[in-house]
């Protein structure tokens, strides 16, 4: 487990002051957007911030406690003052609990990452307009009126809580309530920032370009480590899910890593063969149609489908032919056909219908029926 204030540079005895200037310092040094493949260090730092900003997370910390400031295995019902307080919330010779922190992580936060199928198919970047919560400029998160100060709870003296004598079963007792003039935080904001009226924290709008992984397909998501919502107090910010949304391709279709298209074709290239171009994602390739091809038949262009999420190489194209009959012959078209149909013995054609009784569990029942 690492140490958390080694983490952030600061002793043991610490401030919370001292704790958020040392984390605003190195969180201005080591966010993603300043410096690029530092997500692990700037979370590290983020993690160490949120306890150590915490009275009781640091408390259950400094105590032996998990790394997120969870109590450790010694805590819980460690004698009768514990189990007092746990009923009667204090009293009885217990210790008084500590007062809320003003600083929390900030929220995470999903948005919808619109790409076409080019980008989901390839990877590269793509812009994404976000409305979410910065920390306030004017007062550095702390929510007070630049040039005052938060001031130290007159009622509880910072204690976030006072005592009241109340009756019980077991005659007078004296418990711990939050304490109604700071709720809790033992400090007083008297004189609210007037740009985010206390909460350190501003509503804003921005666009920002995200790098999308090649291979990404509809609903997957991509997460960006501390991007998500400041907290509040100037708290460390939560993380952004992009949701990915793949848009409609004019021609292609997405089919795991394969692409498939249908390409229509004159009958005569049907009936000759051809070579037929097609415009594709690394330009424009050709399509052998064979001598006599036929509707639905399939043409494969190797490794020019999609790349493969976190694996190395391509998909295919599988194109689907139409072979298109025509619909308005000039009298010398016609007269040509004519003769074609004529050389071939087909002036009356009479088809040939398929025989739904030719397959193999036909010969099969056949073979049973004969016996």
């Amino acid at each position: 487990m690492s140490d958390h204030y080694e983490t952030l540079g600061v002793s043991k005895d610490a401030s919370e002051a001292d704790i958020k200037k040392a984390y605003r310092k190195l969180a201005r040094r080591l966010h993603p957007d300043v410096s690029p493949g530092s997500e692990d260090e700037f979370k590290r730092v983020s993690l160490a911030y949120d306890v150590l900003s915490d009275p009781e997370k640091r408390r259950n910390y400094d105590m032996g406690g998990g790394e997120n400031g969870q109590a450790g295995p010694g805590a819980g019902f460690g004698g009768f003052s514990d189990l007092f307080e746990t009923f009667f919330g204090g009293g009885g010779g217990g210790g008084r609990p500590q007062p809320a922190s003003r600083t929390r992580r900030g929220k995470d936060a999903l948005v919808a990452l619109h790409i076409d199928l080019e980008t989901a198919a390839f990877g590269g970047n793509a812009d994404v307009q976000i409305v979410t919560a910065n920390v306030c400029d004017s007062c550095e998160g702390s929510g007070a009126r630049p040039g005052t100060d938060i001031t130290t709870c007159p009622t509880c003296h910072g204690a976030g809580s006072v005592q009241q004598m109340a009756r019980t079963l077991l005659g007078q007792m004296l418990t711990n309530q939050t304490c109604p003039q700071c709720r809790g935080y033992g400090t007083i904001i008297e004189h609210h920032c007037p740009n985010c009226h206390g909460d350190g924290r501003v509503r804003a709008e921005e666009t920002i370009t995200v790098k999308v992984p090649a291979g990404v397909r509809d609903g997957n998501r991509i997460q960006l480590s501390g991007r998500g919502e400041a907290g509040p107090g100037g708290g460390p910010r939560g993380d952004l899910f992009l949701e990915v949304i793949v848009e409609e391709h004019p021609v292609f279709e997405r089919d795991g890593a394969d692409f498939r298209c249908t390409l229509t074709i004159p009958m005569t290239a049907a009936a000759l063969g051809a070579e037929i171009p097609l415009e594709t994602f690394d330009g424009e390739q050709t399509v052998e149609v064979r001598a006599g091809a036929q509707t639905g038949d399939v043409v494969r262009l190797r490794g020019l489908g999609a790349q493969q999420l976190r694996r190395d190489g391509r998909g295919d194209i599988y194109v689907t032919l139409s072979v298109e009959t025509p619909t308005a012959l000039t009298g010398e078209q016609r007269e040509l056909l004519e003769q074609l149909a004529g050389m071939r013995g087909e002036t009356q054609p009479a088809g040939r219908a398929g025989d739904r009784h030719s397959g193999p569990f036909s010969r099969l029942r056949e073979k049973f029926a004969g016996r």
